[in-house]
């Protein structure tokens, strides 16, 4: 199933020298090779920075280009709606798919010449069209990495894996923010989207880098061994009606629900309280929750493999309640960097655990991309609603209102862990793991 030819000189050497995340599988195939693993990790380092180059710089170098706001919006509105749409039919392409690699591959080329046609032909039906394919193409992305990370290192160390994942994503962030920045100030705002094809190629060179018959088919789908006695159920309407994938998708709902306009908003009220260093404190706001995820992101991913997921879950919980309430009351607009701290803490819990719990829930069934895309889509429907009903909320009642409702919208999530989420951890997997340590 796995290798289909003899290994040679180079396989044997490479997997020698074995990354200290990764672990043999329990149907005992060899732990991957130190060239896939750094392969990944620089894959998701320049993935994120390819990423980076869309997003605000689109709104930015659209204007230079003397667009009008509706158009801009449009736009931007288009993306959304096929970014969300899009969730469970990327999830499902990689659960049908035979190399997730090649999937990848196609989705980097395509996004690399999205940005190609932003830089050349800035007018609206290519630019509607370049929109349109890269949130179709950004759809599969995120279930490839998750299925690709499953592929090499297996359930047992997934965990700390994917904390490693959210690394490398924090770092390629933090990194492409201030080369786009500087190339946008230096040269011109279209300069950003020029890097951001060229950034294609070493991302697609990184993902080269991994060995196609270290990643486990099987395993990229949540299947389990041919050899275990449980292989679960693999109905997809039994994977969907699972308590748990329920409660979770409901529970990071609310999770961006309250997430996703406190930002915007936090932005618009240090702007009206120091205009003159609105910027560069909205600037170290967006860095500091990046440095904390490159931090704690692998500590979380440990510690989920100790705790168990849901003591993680209240504490990303807890801290999103906490900066709502901060946001509310802290007047001090240098202070509100501060809390940005609690940002940081929750978005390293979430970015480890929404694809380790929908391994955890979907592992036996086949199907954890297409899960991975139905939680996706959840949250894809929390943002959406956030930006309208945060922003409602601020006009009529002011930002203390708006940001006390956001938190009191994580605390519902907060309870919805608590009382009805249950523990998602294997015990038999844990206690597999420390039988082979």
């Amino acid at each position: 199933m796995l290798l289909s030819r003899k290994p040679n000189d180079a396989d044997r050497e490479g997997r020698v020298e074995q990354d200290k995340f990764s672990a043999p599988s329990p149907a005992g195939i060899p732990a991957p090779s130190r060239q896939s693993l750094r392969g990944l990790d620089w894959f998701i380092f320049f993935l994120a920075d390819v990423q980076t180059g869309f997003g605000p710089f689109i709104a930015v170098y659209l204007t230079t280009q003397k667009w009008t706001q509706v158009e801009i919006g449009l736009v931007l509105s288009i993306g959304g709606i096929v970014a969300l749409i899009g969730q469970m039919p990327g999830g499902a392409i990689i659960d049908a798919a035979k190399s997730e690699r090649l999937v990848a591959g196609l989705a980097i080329a395509t996004i690399g010449c999205c940005a190609l046609a932003y830089a050349a032909m800035p007018v609206f039906p290519v630019v509607m069209a370049a929109a349109t394919l890269h949130a179709a193409a950004s759809c599969v992305l995120g279930p490839a990495i998750a299925a690709i990370s499953l592929g090499l290192v297996g359930p047992l160390a997934i965990g700390e894996r994917l904390g490693r994942n959210a690394r490398f994503a924090s770092l390629g962030n933090g990194v492409a923010a201030a080369v786009m920045g500087t190339a946008g100030y230096l040269l011109s705002s279209r300069s950003v989207f020029l890097v951001t094809f060229l950034l294609a190629i070493p991302t697609l060179i990184a993902l080269s880098r991994i060995r196609e018959h270290e990643v486990d088919i099987a395993r990229c789908h949540g299947e389990m061994p041919r050899e275990a006695e449980d292989r679960g159920d693999t109905n997809i309407w039994h994977l969907i009606r699972q308590r748990p994938l329920i409660v979770f998708a409901l529970s990071v709902l609310l999770l961006q629900l309250a997430n996703a306009s406190m930002m915007p908003l936090m932005a618009s009220a240090v702007t009206a309280r120091s205009s003159e260093w609105a910027t560069v404190l909205v600037a170290f706001c967006i860095v500091v929750p990046q440095a904390i995820v490159a931090l704690l992101s692998p500590s979380v991913g440990r510690k989920a493999q100790v705790w168990g997921r849901r003591p993680l879950l209240l504490i990303g919980f807890a801290a999103l309640t906490i900066r709502g309430l901060l946001f509310a009351t802290v007047r001090d607009p240098y202070l509100l960097v501060l809390v940005q701290v609690f940002d940081g803490l929750t978005a390293a819990v979430f970015a480890v655990m929404i694809p380790l719990i929908v391994a955890d829930v979907a592992f036996g069934s086949g199907h954890f991309n297409l899960a991975q895309g139905i939680v996706g889509t959840a949250m894809g429907i929390g943002a959406s609603l956030s930006t309208a009903l945060g922003g409602y909320v601020s006009d009529k009642f002011g930002n203390a209102m708006a940001f006390t409702g956001l938190s009191g919208v994580a605390a519902t999530g907060l309870l919805l862990i608590l009382l009805l989420m249950p523990e998602t951890r294997r015990k038999g997997m844990i206690a597999a793991k420390e039988m082979a340590g």
